[in-house]
């Protein structure tokens, strides 16, 4: 018995023992046991990271909805976004995030004003459970939100504008047909002016330019400083007394132009005698002389008497008067400038009326070089928008269309006039120097009234310089009696004295300078143009009169002008993006030619065809100056 239990006892122990010591079934038990919360944590992840996608792109599609929003916001005292900002807001979000991405519903995205004027938004989406779903856990729902600004940095720009006289018309106005009307400027000074029309192209360049200010100032920063400046351009720029203004020495002295000069008199008519008798011959010899003794009336008239005396018939002494009149050699001439550029009121040298003369302030640019092709890296003087005058080869010349005459293709003429104008100033019924005359006639000074109204010279507005303005002093400016349309397009005379007037070197330096404990202004140059590049060397303007000075061309020929104004143009505009100037340029009715695209900083070329599309033109430009950024 005892040995039959005993191995019965040792079999049940062997069999226990064995089950005691496999342990290959408790994996399963115990995967079995902890499938719950294993499913729980891997659920949770995948639904984190689902939500953190969710988020992000709703963050995303947030942002891009209210910088769209933002970019196209009116500026305006409403409380409300406006309707159109609204609508590229939503587009925007709705392109970004798309109702039922990743399972998502009950999207919703409300952009809103704020009271800063910039654009914010709060965006929602709610974003199902997958696995965790099965734990009980809810579908969540998902809200961010995002703030657009124009966060503006301390900047300058500086306008550089075509006034020329088709600007009076408007753009469909094919060829424009504007006529010239005199007006007193601020300086008391006589101009000429195209009429404007309605709607005419210069009323909407001041709206465009208001408009401009105005987003510009709906978004700064009271910390942030904006300066403008201004350069109207024509044939030549009004930037005399703003050069003076740093140092008077910058303009020369004296300068020399095409003018005229008296030589000896001319009869005038015939001559008369007169017969005194008993009269002796020291008698006789006091009726000799000249009336006046120097010089001419104001008339331009003078009386020369000579005598005879013979002794036979008592004494008889023959006065014989002659009238007489001025020769003029019509050449060039040096005047002193020394009062002139001073803005006093000269007598005019090259009159005998006592005729005053006073600058209007334009200039004739410096020595130039002539030259179809420019290095931006070593310009001459004449481009260089960062040299200070130091010699008169460096400096300015004033302009005086008062002392300027045409002479024919001569190189020299004299010409003592006619019985009408015996002082020898005629008015000849064509203008230029080109066209001939019978004895040559020069084209005098009394014909600078139609030459100003036709537009072979002119001196727009005066520069002004850069400096922080009110609304109510652009506005000032852009509305000024002498801000109208006059003169013909030359390209090179506005970009070179818009690029010298906010360089970050040069004459004008200071107006661009950082302000105390800031970081250098972004600087901005806005062109405008409603025309192509149109020289005509029969002009009176910065380059003298081109068809005797021949400062552009040289001895290419004057076929050549256009070209090399176009190439003097373009150099300007790549000296002023080499000293980090941004160029924005706008055809304004105008096709981009090649010249104005190469001008334009990349992409920075725009067309307008009318006033509305040339408002949306500056507006753009400004919104790019006004640097559009998300603030949360």
């Amino acid at each position: 018995m005892f040995g039959l239990f005993s191995g019965r006892l040792g079999t049940a122990r062997t069999f226990m023992g064995r089950l005691r010591h496999d342990v290959r079934g408790n994996t399963l038990a115990m995967m079995a046991i902890a499938l719950i919360p294993i499913s729980a944590l891997v659920g949770s992840g995948v639904d984190t990271a689902r939500l953190y996608m969710v988020k992000v792109r709703l963050q995303q599609a947030c942002d891009a909805g209210v910088l769209a929003g933002r970019k196209a916001m009116a500026v305006s005292g409403a409380t409300t976004l406006d309707t159109d900002a609204t609508n590229q807001a939503n587009t925007f979000f709705r392109n970004n995030f798309t109702s039922g991405w990743m399972k998502t519903s009950s999207v919703s995205f409300t952009p809103s004003k704020t009271a800063d004027n910039q654009v914010s938004g709060v965006a929602q989406a709610t974003a199902p459970m997958s696995v965790m779903k099965m734990f009980g856990m809810p579908d969540v729902t998902l809200n961010v939100t995002c703030q657009a600004r124009y966060d503006i940095a301390d900047t300058d720009v500086m306008f550089v504008l075509d006034t020329t006289g088709s600007m009076a018309c408007t753009t469909a106005d094919d060829p424009c047909g504007a006529s010239a009307v005199s007006y007193t400027r601020p300086d008391g000074t006589i101009g000429y002016h195209a009429v404007e029309e309605s709607g005419s192209k210069i009323s909407g360049l001041r709206s465009a330019v208001l408009n401009f200010y105005d987003t510009i100032a709906a978004n700064v920063d009271p910390s942030t400083h904006i300066r403008y400046g201004f350069v109207t351009y024509t044939s030549t720029v009004n930037a005399g007394y703003a050069v003076t203004a740093v140092s008077p020495d910058y303009v020369v002295n004296s300068w020399t132009y095409p003018s005229r000069s008296i030589t000896v008199d001319a009869n005038n008519g015939s001559s008369s005698t007169t017969n005194y008798t008993n009269t002796s011959s020291a008698t006789c010899s006091t009726y000799a002389g000249r009336t006046p003794a120097t010089g001419y009336t104001t008339s331009g008239t003078a009386t020369v008497k000579t005598v005879t005396w013979t002794s036979s018939s008592n004494g008889t002494c023959a006065v014989k008067s002659q009238p007489v009149k001025p020769t003029w050699r019509y050449q060039n001439v040096t005047y002193d400038t020394s009062q002139y550029k001073t803005g006093t009121a000269v007598t005019d040298p090259s009159k005998i009326t006592g005729a005053t003369s006073t600058w209007q302030g334009c200039l004739e640019e410096r020595d130039t070089t002539a030259s179809s092709s420019f290095d931006v890296s070593n310009l001459p003087p004449d481009l260089d928008p960062d040299l200070i005058p130091s010699s008169d080869s460096t400096r300015w010349r004033p302009m005086w269309p008062d002392v300027v005459y045409y002479r024919g293709n001569n190189s020299s003429i004299d010409y003592a006039g006619n019985g009408s104008t015996p002082y020898g100033d005629y008015k000849p019924t064509t203008d230029g120097p080109t066209t001939t005359y019978t004895n040559m006639i020069p084209y005098a000074a009394n014909g600078w009234a139609s030459n100003m109204s036709s537009g072979y010279v002119s001196c727009g507005k005066p520069v002004s310089r850069l400096a922080v303005m009110t609304r109510d002093q652009v506005n000032a400016y852009l509305t000024a009696s002498d801000f109208v349309p006059q003169g013909g397009t030359y390209h090179d005379t506005g970009m070179i004295w818009g690029t010298r007037m906010i360089s970050p070197n040069g004459i004008f330096a200071a107006d661009t300078a950082a302000w105390p404990g800031r970081n250098d202004p972004n600087r901005y140059i806005v062109f405008m143009t409603d025309g192509d590049m149109a020289p005509n060397y029969n002009i009176y303007g910065m380059y003298g009169m081109e068809y005797y000075a021949k400062r552009v061309t040289g001895t290419s020929g004057l076929s050549n002008d256009l070209s090399y104004h176009n190439a003097r143009f373009v150099a300007e505009c790549s000296a002023a993006k080499a000293r980090g100037i941004t160029v924005f340029v706008v055809g304004f009715g105008q096709t981009l030619t090649t010249q104005l695209q190469a001008c334009a900083s990349p992409g920075q070329a725009y067309y307008a065809s009318d006033n509305a599309s040339l408002n949306t033109a500056f507006q753009s430009i400004a919104k790019q100056v006004a640097l559009l950024r998300i603030s949360q």
